[in-house]
């Protein structure tokens, strides 16, 4: 269960007045919540939660991402497939375009593209969630029967106890799964056993382990130390606490909408949630309240021990891998058995202000859906968007062998709605000779400091080179997705931006330079590929088929609809070559909510 702080928040500068500053305001912010009664870090808005829209402004809305006609959304909940339909429920607010009166929203599909809107299916009903129901995923028990796990508050202010509950279909008939019942053996999981009832929430899909018990996990937190507790059941109804938690690591702060799935060393297809043994790794996602972001850790799941121990590739905790550098919390993968794939919803919220969003009548997207799979390196995942969303692609232009020679260079891709786009690209260069030193200090900083020091603007060697999205003609607006490489001792790093620094003349936004490294041999392939998916006010991309991924929320004013432009652009000194580039406008699907 998540909520809206804005990212402006979660610029942290170690040892530095900027990052005291942080730290005060978020002090500030989670003590007075509490003080409401409210443990989890949101952002209320009681006299604005069930302001309804008198208009919906359809500038900067979306085209072909999933977003409803209206209001607030936040987290995706229990994403599935059952009898040919994909289920989507997520967090939303029917009354307002901020966090409140939140239920759970449901929409159907046969290909992840085209949406149905239907009634909502949880709504707080019952003691065990008359304060709220919050989020959960999906299960498929055997005989093909889906339960939905979620979290409710059963108190109110000051308590604000969270349990996890269970809901089932009232009719197994219905393709649309419309209807939910939530039985009265409610709830199934309580914190008695020493955690901490107030941050304890968003509990996994489950697997069936080979010893018969069915397993799931819980996010919670034991004060600044994250959790992610481990029950088993043999019923799905009677759950018992492990020992141990399955994972735990200090000062990380609550862990919300924990993921926990396995994935293939070999090969392209996902995995069901039940599958152990060799051949496979377990990956452990968490998204962490304090900072805003989503961590994941590649690892082995000691299943006759019940504990998850990542590899020593990457660091566990603040410091470590993204599944996205930029607006992307608090996803929900899910297994597709009909095309063998797992696949990752998240929700991405605004950037401006809830005044903003109260005037527009509308808040929170949910990013494209991406197949997730382990780098072949063992090391990394590599997301892509689903292959279905190529249906949209209309209009195409192509451009083959361009050479960007000087500084300050840039080609315009005309022919298609720049505004609305689907574009991919791979640039290469003949040497690294130029590639700009790595300077020590930055060891110190993260990828989106180093970004902001060194933005598509600042001249340099290799790069920085790459995109300027929702560009106004004269450059006064612009989203540039660029990478530059830099030498460092015995290697080289990649970096790779998305700046909204200049994405918009609109005072009172959240404009970051978002930005991670990407892990590719750079110095043997002389190459790298760049996905964005441009729609409005979202661009997300996919650097190095998905091994870096950033998604930026921008808000342009000159560049909008049939203004907008696109480019490619090189800005070092070392010439880079469009080796090839498609881009594709993009159509809207024929149904969403």
């Amino acid at each position: 269960m998540s909520s809206k702080i804005s990212h402006k928040y979660h610029s942290y500068e170690y040892g530095s007045t900027s990052f005291l500053l942080v730290v005060l305001i978020l002090f500030i912010t989670t003590t007075t919540l509490y003080i409401h009664g409210v443990e989890a870090s949101h952002d209320f808005h009681y006299n604005l939660q069930s302001v309804e829209a008198e208009n919906v402004s359809q500038l900067h809305r979306t085209s072909y991402h999933f977003q409803p006609k209206q209001n607030w959304i936040n987290d995706p909940n229990a994403p599935m497939y059952y009898n040919g339909i994909y289920h989507l429920f997520y967090q939303y607010n029917p009354k307002g375009a901020v966090w409140g009166n939140i239920v759970w929203a449901h929409s159907v599909s046969t290909d992840l593209i085209n949406w149905k809107a239907l009634e909502p299916a949880i709504v707080p009903s019952k003691p065990f969630d008359q304060y709220g129901c919050w989020s959960g995923s999906a299960t498929i028990l055997p005989g093909n029967k889906p339960v939905i796990l979620y979290t409710g508050i059963t108190e109110g202010p000051p308590k604000n106890v969270q349990v996890q509950n269970y809901a089932i279909p009232a009719n197994l008939s219905d393709p649309y799964l419309r209807e939910w019942i939530k039985p009265d053996n409610n709830p199934l999981v309580v914190a008695n056993n020493g955690e901490n009832g107030t941050a304890f929430r968003d509990p996994t899909t489950a697997w069936l382990s080979k010893s018969g018990y069915w397993k799931m996990l819980v996010g919670s937190r034991d004060n600044d130390t994250g959790i992610a507790y481990l029950y088993k059941s043999k019923d799905f109804v009677n759950w018992t606490k492990a020992k141990d938690p399955i994972h735990s690591k200090p000062e990380t702060g609550m862990w919300e909408c924990p993921d926990f799935f396995p994935v293939s060393l070999k090969g392209v297809n996902g995995l069901d949630a039940s599958v152990t043994g060799e051949g496979v790794k377990h990956v452990l996602k968490v998204s962490l309240d304090v900072t805003r972001y989503e961590y994941y850790t590649v690892g082995t799941y000691v299943t006759e021990e019940d504990r998850y121990v990542p590899d020593n590739t990457s660091v566990d905790g603040w410091a470590g891998l993204r599944l996205d550098y930029g607006n992307f919390y608090a996803s929900k993968s899910f297994f597709d058995p009909a095309k063998n794939r797992r696949v990752i919803w998240s929700w991405a919220n605004e950037s401006d202000t809830a005044a903003h969003d109260v005037a527009k009548g509308w808040a929170g997207i949910q990013l494209i859906p991406r197949t997730i799979l382990l780098d072949p390196n063992g090391k990394q995942l590599m997301q892509w968007p689903v292959q279905e969303l190529e249906t949209l692609r209309g209009a195409k232009v192509v451009l083959t062998d361009k050479q960007m020679l000087v500084m300050g260079h840039r080609i315009e891709v005309n022919g298609i709605t720049a505004a609305q786009a689907d574009v991919e690209v791979t640039f290469s260069f003949g040497s690294l000779e130029k590639a700009e030193p790595f300077d020590p200090e930055w060891l110190e900083y993260d990828a989106q400091k180093i970004c902001s020091l060194k933005g598509s603007t600042v001249q340099g060697g290799v790069g920085p080179f790459g995109l300027l999205t929702l560009a106004s003609q004269e450059l006064e607006e612009y989203t540039p997705v660029f990478f530059r490489v830099f030498k460092a001792q015995n290697t080289h790093k990649v970096l790779m931006c998305s700046d909204a620094t200049r994405s918009s003349l609109t005072e009172g936004l959240y404009r970051p330079s978002f930005a991670g490294f990407v892990d590719v041999d750079i110095a043997a392939d002389k190459q790298i590929s760049l996905r964005s998916l441009i729609d409005n006010s979202v661009v997300e991309s996919f650097g190095a088929r998905g091994r870096t991924c950033i998604s930026s929320r921008v808000y342009p004013t000159l560049a909008v609809y049939e203004n907008a432009h696109l480019y490619v652009f090189n800005n070092g000194s070392e010439t880079i070559t469009v080796e090839n580039l498609a881009a594709w406008s993009m159509k809207k699907p024929l149904h969403m909510n």
